[in-house]
């Protein structure tokens, strides 16, 4: 996920599957700025966000992996947060991809709150255990993803570079209890 800043405060959210027509403004103006961008998606779009090549991206991966977006809302049933999930019921495993929460939203426990309602997702769904990738560096992330009961497991050094820098990815599993 892409950043997550600490304090006590969490709203309650719920999900609901992505609908580019009202939730893609939003998810737009929380990638904010081109590091953000691959911090979030790995390069798998060009910079700025479009649209089509989102439309493109989200056909992708449900074709390949049957990913299924969702919209995480708050109580005032405002977007707040994205992701994607992929059940994959061969290996009783899920992969969360494509984590963000509003900036102005951070602080509040909502990408917490936003990745325990995905796993408990994929837990209904018969999932034994849910999985993401996370940039090493992306530090604020993986403090919400431990915060949300995911252990780090896996750390793949210099596995993707940003302009000058290389970026470990750091694999997180959350195993249901």
């Amino acid at each position: 996920m892409v950043g997550e800043k600490n304090t006590a405060e969490v709203c309650p959210l719920k999900l609901r599957p992505f609908d580019p027509a009202s939730d893609f403004g939003p998810l737009k103006s929380w990638i904010c700025g081109e590091r953000v961008h691959a911090l979030w998606c790995a390069g798998r779009t060009k910079y700025p966000l479009e649209m089509d090549d989102l439309i493109r991206l989200l056909e992708d991966h449900k074709e390949k992996y049957g990913d299924l977006p969702f919209t995480a809302l708050d109580g005032e049933d405002k977007p707040v947060g994205f992701f994607c999930l992929a059940p994959d019921q061969n290996s009783g495993t899920a992969m969360l991809r494509f984590v963000v929460i509003d900036p102005a939203r951070r602080g509040k426990g909502l990408g917490r709150e936003m990745i325990s309602l995905a796993a408990e997702r994929a837990f209904e769904t018969g999932a034994e255990a849910v999985q993401l990738m996370v940039f090493a560096e992306n530090t604020a992330a993986r403090k919400c993803y431990l915060a949300a009961g995911f252990e780090e497991d896996v750390l793949t050094e210099k596995a993707f570079k940003f302009r000058e820098e290389e970026w470990g990815r750091l694999r997180m599993v959350k195993k249901k209890t």
